[in-house]
């Protein structure tokens, strides 16, 4: 039997990179998909590519920006309402934001990566849990990053918010076990998804590939991660077999961020 078979998974930023990766994975692991993304052409392209690999998965597209509480609310009741419940909630939607030391950082900027990475994250945990309270089960994993377990520069909003992400998790975690509910969160390092490129353009530009190949040196494993790595991983969390893995932050970015 597959892991998610007759379970209802929750993907938001599931229009690229790691909540794309963690579809065609739950997808192929014959999970119930309510795919979340402000990108309906990336949300269209991630569908097809479920079609590609397993025809009769069933998916909900649903077009929302998390940073709008009811939109959240919007999208979690559109998924109680269709499938009946929430078993898995991959809170992942996030962005990078732009570049600068801290001094610099503009104010618009901070409150706009903010309002996605941590308020965005909150807003689905807090009527995600709702649900899952009352259902008496549920798994839910928060994106964080090593951002949000230790310093990386020149991103203040980032950071913040990733290291909110992460009280956050542990947080929740106490206070939901007692329902039933396992609450973890991953910490990404430099894993090859367009935010990830995105970022090495603006240190490097149309040269970002030489940028990149210097980024990745000082990586135990000499490399970027692949986002179906970070799938396998994401996988793992939301199914049965971690239901005992609970108010945890597990980095996934080759071991460099307990390198000395």
């Amino acid at each position: 039997m597959k892991r998610f078979e007759n379970k209802v998974v929750i993907i938001t930023g599931a229009g690229s990179g790691l909540g794309q990766a963690t579809a065609l994975q739950l997808a192929a692991e014959g999970a119930t998909l309510a795919l979340v993304d402000l990108n309906e052409a990336g949300l269209k392209d991630t569908q097809a590519k479920i079609v590609e690999i397993e025809p009769n998965t069933e998916t909900l597209l649903l077009t929302a920006n998390v940073a709008d509480e009811k939109a959240v609310e919007g999208y979690v009741q559109a998924t109680v309402d269709k499938f009946g419940k929430i078993d898995g909630f991959f809170n992942n939607a996030g962005i990078e934001g732009k570049q600068n030391l801290t001094e610099d950082f503009g104010i618009e900027e901070f409150q706009k990566v903010i309002s996605i990475n941590l308020n965005g994250v909150f807003y689905g945990m807090r009527y995600v849990l709702k649900v899952m309270k009352e259902q008496g089960f549920g798994s839910i994993v928060n994106t964080a990053s090593v951002g949000g377990i230790r310093g990386v520069g020149n991103q203040s909003g980032y950071a913040a918010s990733k290291h909110g992400v992460v009280g956050l998790t542990r947080n929740s975690g106490i206070e939901y076990g007692q329902y039933g509910i396992s609450i973890k969160a991953i910490a990404p390092g430099a894993i090859m998804t367009p935010m990830v490129e995105g970022s090495l353009r603006q240190i490097g530009g149309d040269n970002w590939e030489e940028v990149g190949k210097e980024f990745v040196k000082p990586n135990p494993m000499k490399r970027f991660g692949k986002p179906e790595e970070v799938g396998y991983l994401v996988a793992f969390l939301l199914s049965n077999q971690a239901d005992f893995i609970n108010g945890v932050v597990i980095p996934i970015d080759g071991g460099q961020s307990y390198k000395y």
